[in-house]
């Protein structure tokens, strides 16, 4: 018996470690949390594929050890990020990559709400003294019209400048519309779309990285 409870306690540890620690991750390195939906939580790509991981692989590649936490929710609207914020992205966090709203466009869901849901957020990881926070734009699809975009596009470099936070203002910036960066749903990126994605993001999300890092007055 206590054998068997010696090998168990042994799993347990072996798997949080496994689920807690990403490949490549240094302990105590800065957490970088990607808070988002599947565009950033990795849907349709293999392991090590996802934005999460093609980030922390080219921080630490850069010389940047960092921790790059995958709180990306498949379907999540800006809704969804809202009520979800508290508990899924830990105050420890020294910086947020907020990108949320493309189901929120797919969906129709009113520009007014998905304002007030980003504001929302913005406000409140603004309030957190120890994090840095990169606002990840989007851009309405073609299909839901020019009415809808003249209200839906705008909000995010609105609300940047309103929070004074960063602005990568589209996340699918080079991806989207290209047919070899998808997937074959044409509304997600596939892995070398990722790359694309990390490619454009690095350079602010080392920013942040370096004022998150600076000593508080």
């Amino acid at each position: 018996m206590q054998r068997f409870q010696s090998l168990l306690a042994f799993v347990t540890i072996g798997l949080g470690l496994a689920l807690g620690s990403p490949a490549g991750a240094q302990e105590g390195a800065p957490e970088v949390v990607a808070f988002g939906d599947s565009l950033s939580a990795g849907y349709g790509v293999g392991p090590g594929e996802s934005f999460p991981e093609q980030l922390q692989a080219a921080l630490n590649a850069a010389g940047h050890p960092a921790r790059v936490v995958n709180a990306g929710v498949s379907g999540d609207t800006t809704t969804g990020g809202l009520a979800r914020l508290d508990w899924s992205v830990p105050a420890s966090a020294a910086v947020v990559i907020v990108e949320l709203g493309a189901n929120d466009a797919l969906r129709g869901v009113s520009p007014d709400v998905t304002r007030a849901n980003l504001d929302a957020i913005l406000q409140k990881l603004k309030a957190r003294p120890d994090t840095q926070v990169l606002l990840a734009g989007m851009l309405s699809p073609p299909n839901m019209g020019a009415d809808y975009a003249a209200k839906f596009n705008p909000i995010y470099a609105e609300l940047a400048q309103k929070h004074g936070v960063p602005l990568y203002p589209f996340f699918l910036d080079g991806v989207a519309g290209n047919g070899s960066l998808n997937q074959q749903d044409y509304m997600h990126p596939n892995a070398q779309g990722v790359a694309v994605i990390v490619t454009g993001i690095l350079p602010q999300v080392v920013e942040a990285l370096g004022a998150a890092a600076k000593p508080k007055a």
